[in-house]
């Protein structure tokens, strides 16, 4: 019998009622769940435990969540999902400009989040047995399994969702990747938003990119590709 993993969810929402349903779907799925109702008590349990995925409500008492995902990405790449009743167009760019994976605007399904819970989980799981331990293309290497990536062999730290699409861009090497690819590749249905999403992450992407960041390149009403050769 193989070993059975059991993956750790933090759900930090100051709503008990809501906080007990997210937790419920997630406990009957076999997870373990941390439960926080403010951003404090939320960084407390990050900093003392060990969490596959964090489940973050915008308006928390104490500490914010736009406060608590800027401080969990100075340390960490865990994937987050952002919870919020505004649905303000900036506020989820901004929550992905600070590192948050996805975006989930109240009220929500609860079998929708959870679906794109374990979308995000399971596609770490995939890199991590993926027999292909590393992507290597004009300086900058990937490495599969730690999900590390080095340029020019010093260690940049990506969230999440900078990994997988510098990933995908890895694996079609100067071949043009659309927007609506990127974003069925990495969150796997069709997002609600506007293109400015991917723009983002391609924007905080290439910040870590250093000089690499010019083999990143826009095509125009397309997408993106890299090309190591500009």
């Amino acid at each position: 019998m193989g070993v059975v993993v059991v993956r750790t969810i933090l759900v930090v929402e100051d709503e008990a009622i809501l906080r007990e349903i997210i937790k419920d779907y997630f406990v009957n799925e076999g997870y373990t769940v941390l439960e926080a109702s403010d951003g404090k008590e939320g960084l407390s349990h990050f900093q003392n435990n060990e969490v596959d995925l964090i489940v973050l409500d915008v308006m928390l008492p104490e500490i914010d969540g736009w406060s608590v995902c800027r401080r969990i990405r100075k340390t960490s790449n865990v994937p987050i999902i952002m919870l919020t009743a505004r649905v303000d167009e900036d506020d989820t760019l901004l929550g992905f400009e600070l590192g948050a994976d996805d975006y989930v605007t109240k009220p929500y399904s609860p079998p929708v989040l959870l679906a794109r819970a374990k979308r995000l989980l399971d596609s770490r799981v995939r890199k991590t047995e993926s027999s292909e331990e590393m992507l290597s293309y004009g300086g900058i290497r990937m490495h599969l399994a730690s999900r590390t990536v080095t340029v020019d062999g010093v260690s940049s730290s990506l969230t999440y969702t900078e990994f997988e699409i510098l990933h995908y861009l890895m694996l079609n090497q100067g071949i043009v990747v659309t927007r609506e690819q990127l974003i069925m590749k990495i969150w796997g249905y069709e997002y609600a938003g506007d293109e400015r999403t991917i723009n983002t992450h391609i924007r905080n992407l290439r910040n870590k990119l250093g000089d690499k960041s010019k083999m990143i390149t826009t095509v125009v009403r397309t997408g993106y590709k890299i090309d190591a050769s500009l």
